[in-house]
């Protein structure tokens, strides 16, 4: 059983490690936003941006509404944002501590 959960949670997490489904996530951080805001915002085709918010539908992370002609997504919920937050203040603080190390190396010995 616990093979499975971790498997789960490995499968999650190489969900999440494609820089378009990460830089989509950021985006709606912001609210709704209409699919063409996202593609003029990353600067992709609309055919790849599909393929990537169709994949973080299906793992729950964000929503689609239609209103009229025009599909809007927004992040499932405040776990997703809370989610962004944590890797973000990870990531600051792995990269301040290589900046220290760097530092230190750049001291003459």
């Amino acid at each position: 059983m616990a093979v499975q959960l971790y498997q789960a949670k490995a499968e999650f997490f190489r969900m999440l490690g494609h820089p378009m489904r990460i830089r989509v996530l950021e985006l709606l951080q912001a609210g709704p936003t209409p699919v063409r805001e996202l593609v003029a915002a990353l600067g992709v085709e609309p055919s790849s941006l599909s393929q990537q918010l169709a994949l973080l539908r299906r793992y729950g992370l964000v929503t689609a509404t239609r209103e009229g002609s025009t599909v809007v997504y927004a992040l499932a919920g405040g776990d997703v944002a809370d989610l962004l937050r944590a890797a973000r203040r990870i990531l600051t603080e792995m990269i301040t501590d290589q900046g220290a190390l760097l530092a230190e190396l750049r001291e003459p010995g």
